[in-house]
Order: C-alpha cells, then sequence, then structure tokens
C-alpha cells in the first residue's frame, strides 16, 4: 500500500510504504509507519479510532476507579477495557443490555475492549474447577456457582457490545510444568474454534489468544494455530505473570514474529513504562493493566525518573510537583507534600489525583513512543528514558 496519512496525535503527514490495512469488517487496523520491530497505527472500530501504541486503563466493573468518564476523555483516552466475567456477576448482562448495552451503561463513548474473564481462571483458581467444556466459578460475591463456557462468554460479550472481543482461555502461573502447560493450550485452541463458531455479530471483532506457557515451542503452536483462523487481531496472553523479564522478553519476540503485520497485536495485562516501552519495540500496539490505577490508589505515583511512594516520610515537606517534568492537572496545581497528607489523612481525593496522575503520566509516554515512531527515531527515545528511569528495567 502507498500514500499519505496523517497522524491525528501530530499533524505529522507520513508516506505508508507497508502492506498496512486489514478490512476485514467494521474493525480495520492501518499500519502507519514502523522502526525496527515497533509501530505506530490506526485502529478503527466503531466507536472511534485508537491510535497505537496504545495504553487501555482497566475498567473491570464499567469504571475505572477514582475516575469519571469525563476526565477519562479529557486526558484522551483511546480505549478502556472491562471484565466479562466480573460483569456477568454483578450488574449482571440483563441489566447492561436494559440499559442499551455497556457503552451506554457507564456512559463511555469510545472504543471498549472486553476481556474474557480467562484470567480469572489464575486469579481465583481456589474458586473454580476447569473442565474441557468451560469453567465453573464460585462467585466471590455471594458464592453462586457460574458456570463460563467458551460459548456463553461470546454471547455475553455480544450483550455487552464490546468493540473487541475475546474467548474464553486458560491463564496459568509461573512457574508451569510442560504436561500442565500442554493441556492448558489444548482447551484454549479448543474454545477458541468454538468462539469463532457461535458469534453472531459482525460489529465486532474477536481477537484469538495467544497462550502456551512459557515453552517457546508451545507459544509457536499456539500463534500457528490462531493465525489460520484468519481473525481481525491477535492478543498474547500468560506473560508477566512472575516469571523472569528476560524470558517474558524472549517469548515475546518468539510469538511476535508469527503474527501477521496487517493485524493488531494485543498483550495483556502489561502496565509499567519500561515493559511498554519494551514490548512496543517488539512490535506490540495495544497494552491493557490495572497496576497503575491499583499502584496510585497505594499511594505510589510514577514519573520520569521511576516510581515514587508518596506515604514516605520523605515527601512530608516537599512542596514540589510529583513529577517535574509532568504536565498534568494534578503535576501543575498540587505538590508531594498534599497528596502524602491526603493520603495519610484516608482522604479519598488523594487515590483520585494520583489516578489522575498514573493515567496521564502513561499516556503522555505512548503519546512519545508514537510520535518518537513515527519521525523514525524510537530506539534513540527508548535509550534516553532508559537512561533516565531510575526504577529496575
Amino acid at each position: 500500500m502507498s500514500g499519505v496519512t496523517q497522524d491525528p496525535a501530530t499533524g505529522i503527514l507520513h508516506a505508508i510504504l507497508l502492506p498496512g490495512v486489514h478490512a476485514g469488517g467494521p474493525v480495520r487496523f492501518q499500519l502507519v509507519a514502523q522502526d525496527g520491530a515497533a509501530r505506530a497505527g490506526l485502529l478503527h472500530t466503531p466507536h472511534g479510532t485508537i491510535r497505537t501504541p496504545c495504553f487501555a486503563p482497566v475498567a473491570t466493573a464499567a469504571t475505572v476507579r477514582a475516575m469519571p468518564v469525563w476526565a477519562l476523555q479529557d486526558l484522551g483516552v483511546d480505549l478502556l477495557l472491562a471484565n466479562t466475567f466480573h460483569l456477568a456477576l454483578r450488574p449482571g448482562t440483563e441489566l447492561i443490555a436494559q440499559a442499551g448495552g455497556l457503552h451506554a451503561f457507564m456512559g463511555w463513548t469510545g472504543p471498549l475492549l472486553t476481556d474474557s474473564g480467562g484470567f480469572q481462571l489464575l486469579s481465583l483458581r481456589h474458586l473454580r474447577r476447569l473442565t474441557d467444556d468451560g469453567v465453573t466459578f464460585r462467585s466471590p460475591i455471594d458464592g453462586r456457582l457460574w458456570a463460563f463456557t467458551p460459548e456463553r462468554v461470546i454471547e455475553i460479550q455480544e450483550t455487552l457490545g464490546s468493540d473487541i472481543i475475546t474467548p474464553l482461555d486458560v491463564c496459568s502461573g509461573y512457574p508451569l510444568g510442560e504436561a500442565e502447560a500442554e493441556e492448558a493450550l489444548r482447551r484454549t485452541m479448543g474454545w477458541l474454534e468454538r468462539s469463532c463458531a457461535v458469534r453472531r455479530r459482525s460489529d465486532q471483532a474477536l481477537f484469538g489468544i495467544v497462550q502456551g506457557g512459557f515453552s517457546p515451542a508451545l507459544r509457536a503452536k499456539a500463534a500457528s494455530h490462531a493465525v489460520a483462523l484468519d481473525l481481525p487481531g491477535y492478543a498474547i496472553g500468560g506473560l508477566s505473570v512472575g516469571e523472569p523479564p528476560s524470558l517474558t522478553a524472549a517469548l515475546l519476540e518468539a510469538t511476535v514474529t508469527r503474527l501477521p503485520e496487517d493485524r493488531p497485536r494485543y498483550l495483556m495485562g502489561v502496565g509499567t513504562p519500561p515493559s511498554l516501552v519494551e514490548a512496543t519495540a517488539r512490535g506490540i500496539d495495544l497494552f491493557d493493566c490495572a497496576l497503575p490505577t491499583r499502584a496510585a490508589r497505594t499511594g505510589v505515583v510514577f514519573t520520569r525518573r521511576g516510581r515514587i511512594n508518596l506515604r514516605h516520610s520523605t515527601f512530608r515537606t516537599d512542596f514540589g510537583p510529583l513529577d517535574p517534568e509532568c504536565a498534568c492537572r494534578v503535576c501543575r496545581t498540587h505538590t508531594r507534600a498534599y497528596l502524602r497528607h491526603l493520603f495519610k489523612a484516608g482522604e479519598m481525593l488523594g487515590a483520585i489525583l494520583a489516578t489522575h496522575h498514573n493515567l496521564a503520566f502513561l499516556l503522555r509516554w505512548m503519546h512519545e513512543m508514537r510520535v518518537a515512531i513515527l519521525e523514525g527515531r524510537f530506539e534513540a527515545w527508548r535509550l534516553e528514558v532508559r537512561s533516565a528511569y531510575a526504577t529496575r528495567w
């Protein structure tokens, strides 16, 4: 493909020289520029265009904690992630359908991605029973038994009306034995085929999830299986669950090289500044993670020089901004000493301001990466931020 496109984030014109548009349905991916393996693109959905690389804040229960939707819109958030499992338990699919779908229910007009609940197979494994048919959970809310099959998970997401949907998969922690990994992958691949067979809505994009534990061979097998189904996008799951960062990077590289260039690649559950840079450098387009907002609620905020914990006594008389290099409204208005006071006093405003800052920081981080890719200087930018970031890379 050739031509010229204008990046909406920077206004810069760029020639398109890559085979970059996948036109399979209303969710279309346009690859705009590439610098090494790092990519900048546009993911067009029925509810708006997502600029990639993109970080999606997590709205597990139809809300990003401590952030109203208008504040997320003001920050320029392109994509939110909600959780199928948690929404099915509460408030229930029927209520959301009565409201007109998940967008209307939560008042969010932009693109939505829903996680299938596969991660809960790991995080709530003490409450579930797993079979080839699906998974049965005992609700952590009221103890009620819930059966989730691949078919039921797709049905729920079609009722929710999210733009990007995901199949039920088996997510396992680290370490993981070879036999267990093979069994988990067998189920994940079978569930993906069943998910493809029952989906009915043409205005949603089903992303296949690539699992495979910590075996390069199984990851390759999973990627080849998902790609053979010719899906509009691909997610990589089961990484950053306790394994060494070097292993994460190796498995990510082995997986990405087997995915098509003209489809978006989504790395699930990753959201620290260093990990976002390193995964983007390896060709990832989309990310989500609850860590930035969860950390903010405990007083931990991101800065250009690394993370800081505002509860520490060091900040009692620190009247500087959270991050001197950040221009967000929190940094322009409030001091570290003030936010420390809010957390020590148990005031909810502390969590609100810290969450606002962490999301503003990450969105700016992603914007800088995108511009660096578009301008062909991603590696120089990567080395610059890597040398400045004090936390272990």
